[in-house]
């Protein structure tokens, strides 16, 4: 399964960035998310329940990070089971400032087994799409009202 997304941001490239790695935001803005929590430097746990089409399963996972080019290409390695399935794959994205806004490139590649895999790849399409739309525009939301909510308090 392959994706690639796109998301303009009305944010600078440094806040989206700051932003996208913070567990408690990606806590309120991932679908599905119940917990996540770093582990170790780079290394997150979550807890995730995953609703696309017939597919509804709580699926545990493990997600790397790799930020050697920051703050341009953030690398994710995702490892994930759940009751119908494993999930295995990687996510990069890539930020490009333009005049103080961020247009990001979400490349994804994975493996799916179990029900999962016979879910379909039209569906899983689908789904995941549908999830990073929400994702980005969840973020988005959330970014732009921690600003204003530290801009209000140092008034």
């Amino acid at each position: 399964m392959e994706i690639e997304y796109q998301y303009h941001f009305s944010l600078p490239r440094s806040v989206v960035w700051k932003y996208i790695k913070n567990e408690k935001v990606l806590h309120h803005t991932l679908p599905g998310c119940r917990s996540i929590s770093m582990v170790s430097n780079g290394v997150y746990k979550a807890e995730m329940e995953i609703h696309i089409g017939p597919i509804q399963d709580l699926f545990t996972l493990e997600i790397r990070l790799d930020e050697n080019q920051a703050p341009r290409i953030l690398r994710l390695h995702i490892n994930g089971n759940g009751k119908m399935g494993q999930m295995n794959g990687y996510c990069l994205l890539m930020l490009k400032e333009n005049q103080g806004s961020t247009m990001l490139t979400c490349k994804a590649n994975g493996q799916v087994t179990g029900a999962l895999g016979l879910a379909g790849k039209r569906i899983l399409d689908s789904g995941a799409s549908k999830g990073l739309e929400n994702f980005f525009q969840n973020l988005e939301k959330e970014i732009k009202r921690r600003i204003y909510e530290l801009k209000r308090r140092n008034r």
